[in-house]
């Protein structure tokens, strides 16, 4: 049984946001919550403190040093998980761990021998892989010596705990550091590709235009030198001049229209940003088969997609989505089926709007038609395009200019 890609792209989603800063104050809360979990070691310290076996001075310095080591931790592994630290500023906030944990249990007892899962967690999320495969063995054999004269026992319990902590944590410092680099080759690949759609731009303007332009220019000198003389040849160049032109406004016209025509793999993509956003659960089909679609009838489903989500994020009050892609076989031909089902209200009262009136006209032109209204358990739309360009008389498609 294959995994749902959909499952791969949302597991992505919320590991992208593992390897950056926190964009507003949930993600803030969840990487707070997330590392303040593993300060539940503190509370043999904590308590230690709290006994007054210590007295006044030791309490006070014991709770100042216990608040320093507490600070670099969490200075330290939360700027790791969005903007990490250079690498020399990272070693020597661990080394400052490590020599504080080693001074607060030699002065106040081996109830804070757990502060070195703290130096290993450190030493796991932080360091490369090498350094902290070296670092965390090194932690664990200076517990031991520490232990060794401030609690053996204590120290021998918490020696498997922090080495299995320690590099459990080198893999979530190496898929922090994966996510960055991915989050960077994405945006590479999206300026690339920006990059590629101007150039293409450009190119098809110069097809379209370079030489309608450069022959509008030659007519127009000619007829500027032929008009004193040779009126009528000159109006011949002018007449010429304006039929180059109108072509011309054409060409650019129907460019302009396939750049304009919206692509249902793209409008899938969008679907799933704005139904995620607006915290509505989507199924939506990874590739919908396209083969021989013809390019008015995409755009067709594509018009109907971007409606229909559009009202299930604004009226519907959805909680589910679901979005399906199928060719049917019916009486007219072979058809393209758009299925979009939500579990919400409607939103529309089962009567059509501006927009579904003016999709179903925009379905019709393309030989295809809409059907919405309530389900079973929300509202559904269906809309459907033929497969193939309907044939005028004479058997050749509409719009092939035959």
């Amino acid at each position: 049984m294959t995994e749902d890609p959909r499952c791969d792209e949302n597991r992505a989603a919320r590991l992208m946001s593992m390897g950056q800063s926190p964009r507003n104050r949930r993600e803030l809360l969840r990487k707070i919550l997330w590392i303040g979990v593993w300060l539940v070691f503190l509370s043999a310290p904590v308590q230690d403190l709290a006994s007054g076996d210590h007295g006044t001075g030791g309490t006070v310095a014991g709770s100042i040093g216990l608040a320093a080591f507490v600070g670099g931790y969490l200075a330290l592994v939360f700027r790791n998980m969005g903007r990490p630290f250079s690498g020399r500023l990272v070693v020597g906030l661990i080394v400052a761990l490590g020599t504080l944990a080693t001074v607060l249990c030699f002065t106040l007892g081996e109830h804070w021998l757990g502060l070195f899962c703290y130096v290993s967690v450190a030493c796991g999320a932080t360091l490369p892989l090498r350094v902290a495969y070296g670092a965390i063995p090194a932690t664990a054999g200076v517990m031991l010596l520490v232990g060794s004269h401030v609690g053996r026992e204590e120290a021998q319990n918490l020696v498997l705990l922090v080495l299995l902590i320690g590099f459990a944590m080198t893999g979530v410092g190496q898929l922090v550091r994966t996510t960055i680099e991915l989050r960077k080759a994405r945006a590479t690949v999206a300026q690339l590709a920006a990059n590629e759609e101007r150039l293409r731009l450009a190119r098809d303007l110069h097809d379209l235009l370079g030489h309608s332009l450069s022959l509008i220019t030659l007519k127009s000198e000619l007829a500027g030198r032929m008009l004193p003389d040779h009126p009528d040849k000159a109006a011949q160049q002018v007449a010429d001049i304006e039929q180059v032109s109108r072509q011309a406004l054409v060409d650019v016209r129907e460019a302009v229209t396939g750049y304009r025509r919206p692509r249902l793999a793209g409008e899938l993509a969008g679907a799933q940003v704005a139904l995620t956003a607006a915290g509505v659960t989507a199924d939506l089909p990874a590739e919908p088969d396209l083969g021989g679609v013809p390019e008015e009838s995409e755009s067709a489903l594509a018009w109907a997609l971007r409606e229909a989500v559009t009202n299930v994020v604004r009226h519907s009050g959805a909680r589910r989505c679901a979005v399906e892609v199928v060719r049917r076989q019916t009486l007219d031909g072979q058809m393209l089926e758009l299925s979009v089902e939500d579990d919400g209200s409607g939103g529309s009262g089962g009567t059509h709007g501006n927009g579904l009136t003016g999709l179903t006209e925009r379905l019709e032109k393309a030989g295809g038609s809409l059907e919405a209204g309530r389900a079973r358990h929300g509202f559904r739309l269906v809309a459907r395009v033929p497969t193939e360009a309907p044939l005028a008389v004479g058997g050749h498609p509409v719009g092939s200019g035959a």
